[in-house]
């Protein structure tokens, strides 16, 4: 396993160096949606219209952030269970974009996609959003501010932590580990 340090827009070739296990301190612009703002964006596909930022290389944070204190761009903003995105994920992955931040297993459908259009999905450690807050430099709400902490926010983020769950593939790391410890009769 390996440590990287990429920043975004990522592209296919930084996506496709990178193996399930690996870590990865992205720096560069975040995009934060959640399910409300997925269903949105894959409606705007659909339908041809212009999305709020360009999908081309981005990656999304599956993230609905708190308030920030006073002075701070952000509060704490760790990572949502990202099965909530599956269904909308491929679509996004097939329009440009090459990652995805959550928590959780995907379905098999993203995990194919990933493979197909040259993406990644990346896990963020639960638990310490404020830590992963303290990497924002700057959040602005782009689109959807009617959805509170589901709108969609443009972040700057240096070296943000991530680890790689599936990459360009088919590996999952969250099987890997089970392999790993599996008992063979």
């Amino acid at each position: 396993m390996a440590t990287y340090h990429l920043t975004t827009p990522l592209s296919e070739e930084d996506v496709r160096k990178l193996k399930a296990g690996d870590v990865v301190y992205l720096s560069g612009v975040l995009y934060t949606a959640r399910d409300a703002a997925h269903k949105r964006l894959v409606d705007l596909i659909e339908k041809g219209e212009e999305l709020p930022f360009p999908l081309e290389g981005s990656v999304i944070y599956f993230v609905g952030p708190t308030p920030p204190k006073p002075g701070d761009p952000i509060g704490s903003a760790g990572p949502t269970t990202s099965y909530r995105m599956d269904s909308y994920s491929p679509t996004l992955l097939k329009h440009g974009s090459r990652g995805m931040i959550g928590k959780g297993k995907r379905n098999q459908a993203v995990k194919d996609a990933c493979k197909e259009y040259g993406g990644v999905y990346f896990g963020a450690t639960g638990g310490a959003g404020a830590l992963l807050g303290k990497r924002i430099k700057s959040a602005e709400v782009i689109a959807y501010p009617e959805l509170g902490p589901e709108a969609i926010r443009k972040l700057e983020v240096e070296e943000f932590p991530v680890t790689v769950i599936n990459d360009t593939y088919g590996n999952d790391l969250y099987q890997m580990g089970r392999e790993q410890f599996e008992v063979k009769s």
